[in-house]
């Protein structure tokens, strides 16, 4: 399993598809965005997902225990078998990771740094137009703070599909 956490806009999907042509076997993409997307609109807000005019994002309590739920799910596929790229953005900072880690207690996990300039995101949050403005620009360095990896890499100096080789090469091609 590996999990890439990254900021909005940072290019942790576009690298999660050249990952899945790479690795051996069927590798599933799962991330915040899968489950923001299944939630009801009741948890967006005040108290769940809240998500600012200003590009600031507020995780409140009751996100938290769905966000739990959906880890512990995320989890028991893997443990079954299932071979999972998940896509996070650490808006909660190194307390985030601690979910993801209690969640994949037993799991062989590889953490991955998803690293982009702020004005290369920002150029391409604009361009996605699903996404508040300043978001990107926000979470660019935010969400790394306090994580601790096992590889960093930057999507905006190197192809999706050369970083896929470098991570492949880096879990999975050593030893």
């Amino acid at each position: 399993m590996l999990v890439l956490n990254g900021g909005s806009s940072s290019g942790k999907s576009t690298l999660a598809r050249s990952l899945q042509d790479v690795l051996d076997g069927y590798w599933l993409r799962l991330g915040v965005d899968t489950l923001i997307d299944a939630a009801p609109r009741k948890l967006l807000g005040a108290g769940g997902l809240d998500l600012a005019e200003d590009g600031s994002v507020g995780v409140g309590a009751d996100f938290v225990e769905v966000e739990r739920q959906w880890m512990a799910g995320v989890a028991a596929m893997a443990a079954a078998g299932a071979h999972i790229l998940v896509e996070d953005n650490f808006v909660s900072g190194p307390v985030a990771q601690q979910r993801w880690q209690e969640a994949l207690r037993g799991i062989t996990v590889g953490w991955v740094g998803v690293r982009c300039a702020p004005d290369i995101v920002t150029v391409r949050e604009a361009g996605r137009g699903d996404r508040i403005a300043g978001m990107a620009a926000s979470q660019a360095e935010l969400v790394h703070r306090g994580i601790i990896y096992d590889l960093v890499v930057d999507t905006g100096r190197t192809d999706p599909d050369e970083l896929a080789r470098v991570v492949r090469a880096y879990f999975c091609d050593a030893g």
